[in-house]
């Protein structure tokens, strides 16, 4: 069941108040709050935003965004175990009646997220640590990682306490099928995903988020 969207002095939210004053004043970064802390990504690299559009299409492929799903960029999900928590996936598969369970801060309830993706970047250890724990304590089904530092696809499922039951990464040359439970059958080629967010240099891996 989802939370009602409550409107709250900032006072009594003073780390949002906090973050929203960050993206205010830093356009185009991503500011979330795991775990009671303040996580500031800057904005992607070109290779990061190719990768993640080339992840959208099997989706759209698939029929996944149409009246029953969306497929959705850059939309919060309000973290439960938290008072102020909140992520920003990349990437999420939501319900096409998301916009029912709004929460607040443009925030949305778990219970309509069907999978979420995340592109690493200079922050990789937080995708691969610090959001497989929020992630699971919110009960999302899927969780995709396109961890583009060590050249790897994860893809964990079966969320249980602080984790997943299942975590299995998977290697170029492998065709990755998605759980039918997101909706429709979805395959991921890894050489293509990781090929596209390879950044041309060692640099550029440290300028997305």
């Amino acid at each position: 069941m989802s939370a009602a969207s409550v409107e709250r002095p900032h006072e009594a939210r003073p780390l949002i108040a906090q973050a929203n004053r960050l993206m205010d004043r830093n356009p185009g970064y991503r500011v979330e709050i795991i775990g009671g802390q303040i996580l500031v990504s800057p904005p992607p690299d070109g290779p990061h935003a190719a990768a993640l559009t080339d992840l959208m299409l099997p989706f759209i492929s698939a029929g996944l965004h149409g009246p029953e799903s969306k497929v959705v960029q850059g939309v919060g999900l309000w973290l439960p175990v938290g008072t102020e928590d909140y992520a920003i996936p990349d990437l999420s598969l939501v319900d096409a009646d998301y916009q029912d369970h709004y929460i607040e801060n443009n925030c949305y309830d778990p219970v309509c997220f069907r999978l979420v993706l995340e592109v690493t970047s200079s922050n990789y250890r937080a995708d691969l640590r610090t959001k497989v724990t929020a992630y699971a304590e919110a009960k999302i089904p899927v969780y995709v990682i396109v961890d583009r530092k060590h050249q790897r696809l994860h893809v964990l499922t079966e969320p249980a306490g602080d984790t997943y039951e299942n975590h299995r990464p998977h290697v170029p040359g492998e065709i990755v099928a998605l759980p039918d439970s997101i909706g429709a059958k979805v395959t991921l080629d890894v050489t293509e995903i990781l090929k596209a967010g390879r950044p041309a240099t060692t640099d550029s891996e440290s300028s997305g988020p």
